[in-house]
């Protein structure tokens, strides 16, 4: 880490931005190939083109400075009773930010055929309840950080200085009574506990902190009659909590929600106010991204589908689809060959585990088709008038999943994006074109490498569907029981076992890992190692064992060429914010802990007792 020092720009810095950084040049490029020439009015280009050159117009920005926010901080300074609040927080649900909880159409995840109203606990500024909470050095000082982030905020809106600060305590001193009611992160991952399905005239009589029927009407839910609320006990004590609280202290609340969504998209005074908690504060970051970056992220966002279809067409041939279909179907395979394998799981499991990897849908490079962005409006006012206008496309496009049956030739990731997924309810998983490309996947490089790097990719998501979450849903992505009882209480122990490393882990000073936060991608790293390595073992039966390159095996540059995914230096600050919110553990334990469990990387490199990696035979586990 000391011969590859972070640079200003980033609080971490490995192989995932490294190719995140090649991958926004390219778009930059397309970019620029679309500045070369005119574009026709209200076309797809023409609103990539002023999306993008509103986000460089520093000089606009500056020159309107909060102006843009103001009409909607007048909105909340009008409220005088609840029903204008409610009105005013339906309206910010779909335009600028998520007030107090969050809520989306998804899948029922007990008929996961049909899309279904969901509400979940939300509201903290800061993501986790713990920065609100804890008491320790560090988290103390982060808190008083936001606060004065807080402060700031409402001071660069007009506000005088002693009214700032009050308003300031106000916004602190709601959010950490949100906190108080929120659940903590490992219950967050319980699928059984956050499935709570009921009317929607019991869920409104029930938590009736808002008038339910102006909301609704306010953000278009007029079809559901049934939802679930993700977490009882966290709408039980938001409700206690609104309506002891009083309608000019939610109206605070609500401003500063407002001006910490628009911050960036605001003049340079209010982007260097965000940057210095949530990047400086928070993540340890020494200098703000170049404008062009945010600019392309928010193009990125708005508009993802018509940028992704550019991308492809440039940048992703059609014969590195062909070729991840094929290194897909080995990888199936191979886990089925485990599956199969297992001596601790019942036959009767396992026919229904190999039943459930038989109907995985896999998702390659694009979708077959693309979304249409007609209806989305992008006009030369203001920056952030075009980002509500974007959150009012991306919202109206969602509400029309309400009541209807779930579309499962959507994607849930861009083609651009770095990044794959598993996702449940569709029993699906989902590798966009930006990831398969090197280091991950070169078709034309060492299949020892290919196989280290996205084959554990793709093993890493397969795996997801049997991790301590995935193997919850069945064939057809209902959460169901279809497991026997003796083989759901192996895992179970087995889980343990890797919940108990983990914890055991000192990432920072005093701070542990957190493995049972963790503990599903921790499954799923070391699923993805042992599936994409019987998988490579696979490709070579009845050929000759390959040759060494640069004095190394082919098993040891499978596993170099995973160990090289998670290479990254992290700042101490970013070390302590993911381990609080970040599912994965961090990457120098994705490989040093999960390998320790390995016998085969044993093997390749000749470990033995006493050497550093070492772990005793009888402390090892597998779970598939």
């Amino acid at each position: 880490m000391e011969a590859n020092p972070l640079t200003p720009e980033y609080s971490r810095y490995g192989i995932f931005d490294q190719l995140d950084k090649e991958n926004q040049e390219k778009l930059k490029v397309l970019i620029e190939e679309l500045n070369s020439k005119p574009q026709e009015e209200g076309s797809v280009g023409a609103k990539i083109q002023m999306m993008y050159a509103m986000g460089l117009d520093s000089l606009k920005r500056n020159a309107d400075g909060a102006a843009p926010v103001q009409l909607q901080m007048q909105e909340i300074d009008n409220v005088s009773d609840w029903k204008q609040l409610s009105s005013v927080v339906g309206k910010m649900h779909v335009e600028s930010s998520n007030p107090f909880f969050n809520f989306y159409i998804g899948a029922d995840e007990k008929n996961s055929t049909m899309n279904l109203l969901q509400f979940f606990q939300g509201g903290l500024s800061m993501g986790d309840r713990d920065y609100y909470l804890l008491d320790d050095e560090n988290t103390l000082k982060i808190r008083n950080a936001y606060r004065q982030y807080v402060e700031r905020l409402f001071c660069l809106a007009g506000y005088e200085a002693e009214n700032a600060v009050a308003a300031a305590e106000t916004v602190v001193a709601l959010e950490t009574e949100i906190a108080k009611v929120s659940v903590d992160r490992a219950t967050l991952r319980d699928v059984h506990r956050n499935y709570n399905k009921m009317t929607v005239k019991e869920f409104t009589t029930r938590y009736n902190f808002l008038d339910w029927e102006i909301f609704f009407k306010e953000t278009g839910i007029c079809k559901s009659v049934e939802l679930n609320a993700g977490q009882v006990t966290f709408f039980e004590g938001l409700t206690k909590l609104l309506k002891k609280t009083s309608i000019e202290n939610q109206k605070e609340y609500l401003k500063f929600k407002l001006l910490n969504s628009a911050a960036n998209y605001l003049s340079d005074d209010f982007v260097n106010a965000n940057f210095d908690f949530y990047g400086r504060a928070l993540q340890g970051k020494e200098e703000l991204q170049p404008r062009w970056k945010s600019s392309l992220a928010v193009v990125n966002r708005s508009l993802a589908e018509a940028f992704g279809q550019m991308y492809v067409e440039k940048y992703f041939p059609a014969s590195s689809k062909e070729k991840m279909i094929e290194m897909v179907a080995n990888l199936q395979t191979a886990l089925g060959e485990r599956i199969e394998a297992l001596e601790w799981m019942s036959d009767e499991t396992k026919g229904k585990a190999k039943e459930k990897l038989g109907t995985f849908i896999v998702k390659v490079g694009y979708p077959d088709k693309w979304k249409d962005y007609s209806d989305l409006n992008i006009q030369n006012d203001s920056y952030w008038a075009n980002i509500c206008r974007a959150n009012i496309f991306s919202h109206k496009e969602m509400m029309k999943d309400e009541g209807a049956p779930v579309d499962r030739t959507e994607w849930g990731m861009s083609p651009q994006t770095v990044n794959a997924y598993y996702n449940p309810t569709t029993n699906e998983i989902c590798f966009p074109a930006a990831i398969l490309q090197p280091p991950f996947f070169n078709p034309n490089a060492d299949d020892a490498v290919n196989y280290g790097g996205i084959g554990v990719v793709i093993g890493h998501e397969m795996t997801h569907g049997f991790d301590d979450q995935g193997r919850n849903y069945d064939k057809d992505g209902n959460i169901s029981a279809w497991w026997t009882k003796e083989d759901e209480e192996k895992f179970n122990v087995r889980a343990k076992v890797l919940v108990d490393q983990y914890d055991k882990i000192v990432v920072l000073d005093t701070l542990h890992a957190d493995g049972a936060y963790t503990l599903g991608e921790n499954i799923a790293d070391q699923g993805g190692l042992l599936v994409a390595y019987q998988a490579y073992m696979n490709t070579l039966k009845g050929k000759e064992i390959p040759a060494d390159i640069d004095g190394f095996t082919h098993s040891q540059r499978f596993y170099l060429g995973y160990a090289n995914l998670w290479a990254q230096n992290l700042r101490p600050q970013e070390i302590m914010r993911r381990t609080k919110t970040d599912v994965h553990s961090l990457g120098k334990w994705r490989v040093n802990a999960a390998l320790r469990n390995i016998d085969d990387f044993y093997s390749a490199f000749g470990i033995k007792e006493g050497d550093a990696m070492y772990l005793a035979p009888q402390e090892r586990i597998n779970i598939w």
